[in-house]
């Protein structure tokens, strides 16, 4: 499972010229679902990304947490983290779960968050959505479970 977050003071996700799913101070969490993810994947990027200290203390260190700060989170589903581009020009999305287990696995990741006391928004699965983000920072850090739990 890999994520793309991104520190923002707000952002949104619309869909149809609708806002599906908007939060204030917070993550956007770009999610993509690979063929092999589980709900190991899903418990260690939850706990990962509700606890990583990207959020600034009084002294203007990385010392808080989504958690410390209260902040929300906004959840995209993005199956072209798993784009493959070695070859040709077109990328390969091989190496992505399929809709329906992604689609599975995203909502088990919101869950996650939301056990967590996150408050979480999401867009629409599938559907092809505006994504507005003001990335405060900027901020922006890359995460593949497999990096983790596959090699312990």
């Amino acid at each position: 499972m890999r994520a793309l977050i991104q520190r923002v003071k707000e952002a949104s996700v619309e869909v149809k010229d609708e806002i599906v799913g908007e939060i204030g101070k917070g993550l956007v969490i770009l999610l993509g679902v690979g063929e092999k993810d589980t709900e190991k994947d899903i418990k260690y990027l939850g706990n990962k990304i509700a606890n990583l200290r990207i959020f600034e203390d009084e002294k203007g260190k990385f010392n808080l947490s989504l958690l410390d700060i209260e902040g929300e989170a906004l959840v995209v589903s993005q199956f072209t983290l798993y784009a493959d581009v070695r070859k040709g020009r077109r990328p390969s999305f091989t190496k992505a779960a399929s809709p329906q287990e992604a689609d599975a696995l995203i909502e088990m990741f919101i869950d996650e968050l939301k056990s967590h006391g996150i408050k979480t928004s999401k867009g629409i699965f599938g559907a092809k959505m505006l994504v507005k983000i003001f990335n405060y920072g900027p901020v922006t850090i890359f995460l593949d479970s497999s990096e983790k739990i596959r090699k312990t």
